[in-house]
């Protein structure tokens, strides 16, 4: 079995982003040289989310609508006594989640035909890593 690693740093212009990252993870997969096993793609964060989805410009927006929806940004949060004011990014990590596990098949990533993989910045302006870990044979 062999691993391969990579990360990537995202510092955003705005407080949310949706970053489709599906190129990024195909380039790291090719250099692998890992033709079956498994691509792991985690956000070193919690304030930030990887998800896999639709590139639709409308969707992405449907899903940040939802998110604020249900994880609004206010100044009340318990969590700002710590001295921050991102509570509802922390529950917007919940939501998406921090991680995808993809399959590799024949060395492609073995997604379904509409699908991408997106890093989901809830709290940005200020620099983030995600990893890529791929493993198999």
């Amino acid at each position: 079995m062999k691993s391969h690693t990579e990360y990537l740093t995202f510092h955003t212009a705005k407080r949310r982003e949706y970053i489709n990252i599906t190129a990024q993870v195909e380039k790291a997969l090719a250099k692998s040289g890992i033709g079956e096993g498994l691509a792991l793609v985690s956000a070193m964060h919690i304030t930030a989310g990887v998800y896999v989805n639709d590139a639709e410009e409308g969707l992405i927006q449907d899903i940040d609508e939802w998110l604020e929806k249900l994880a609004p940004y206010r100044p009340d949060y318990r969590h700002h006594r710590t001295g921050e004011d991102n509570g509802d990014a922390h529950l917007k990590n919940l939501l998406i989640h921090h991680q995808v596990i993809l399959p590799v098949t024949a060395g492609k990533l073995d997604l379904g035909p509409w699908q991408q993989v997106y890093y989901a910045e809830f709290d940005g302006r200020r620099r983030k890593r995600l990893v890529i870990k791929i493993i198999g044979e």
